[in-house]
């Protein structure tokens, strides 16, 4: 298998690998094996297929691609854009958070729950009558006070 890439209009990534996909389940030998759009490369699309000729011909006739790329490109060459990216999580039970997008934006709220793997934490709100926990992205709010108990013991 080799891997082409594929040129389409800036922005119509993703309606040009869904033309491929429905192109793609009507044709019984296509030669395509996989089709890649990576949310940072702009104006780019991979392929994986046999040859050349077999990418030819599946792009052919849809709208948003502009041309391929002479030459084929290694696994290697884009094996970056598989492996997760993973920002170190500070934040921990019982901080200070103000969130910082959603309907609740500008609100306060104590930390009560961090789960790592999913990249959310359960809040509840500081100012509501009842307290309700709501489940924020950690990107979504952002720590302005700590509790630890270092820094009760230091007040």
């Amino acid at each position: 298998m080799t891997l082409f890439v594929v040129r389409t209009t800036t922005g119509r990534e993703r309606q040009v690998v869904d033309r491929i996909y429905s192109k793609l389940k009507t044709e019984t030998e296509s030669g395509v094996k996989a089709i890649f759009n990576p949310l940072d490369v702009r104006g780019y699309i991979f392929i994986e297929a046999n040859d050349r000729d077999d990418v030819m011909r599946t792009i052919s006739h849809i709208t948003h691609i502009k041309g391929i790329v002479k030459s084929a490109i290694s696994m290697n060459e884009i094996e970056h854009f598989f492996e997760p990216v993973s920002k170190p999580v500070n934040i921990h039970e019982d901080d200070i958070v103000e969130i910082i997008s959603g309907p609740f934006k500008g609100e306060k709220a104590r930390v009560t729950q961090v789960n790592q793997t999913k990249e959310e934490c359960v809040v509840e709100l500081l100012e509501a009558a009842v307290s309700i926990p709501i489940t924020q992205k950690l990107d979504a709010v952002k720590v302005i006070r700590r509790d630890t108990e270092e820094g009760a013991q230091s007040s």
